[in-house]
């Protein structure tokens, strides 16, 4: 038996009151995985390469640098 068959004759055992977890859980699991973009996989390169910039603040603070740009 497969895992989709498996899964299909587990549904039939989960109790109505049950579903809407499976159901919510099944929709996040049925989107594709997305890829990012080019500028964010450059990004994430630099961050792993000890680059970027590291803020430690509040999200106020942040906000108010973001705007001196």
């Amino acid at each position: 038996m497969s895992y989709k068959e498996l899964a299909k004759s587990l549904i039939d055992q989960i109790p109505d009151s049950k579903m809407y977890y499976i159901v919510s859980y099944l929709q996040g699991a049925a989107i594709p995985e997305e890829t990012p973009n080019a500028e964010t996989l450059a990004s994430i390169a630099e961050l792993e390469n000890s680059g970027g910039t590291l803020f430690s603040g509040s999200t106020e603070e942040l906000f108010a640098e973001l705007m001196e740009d």
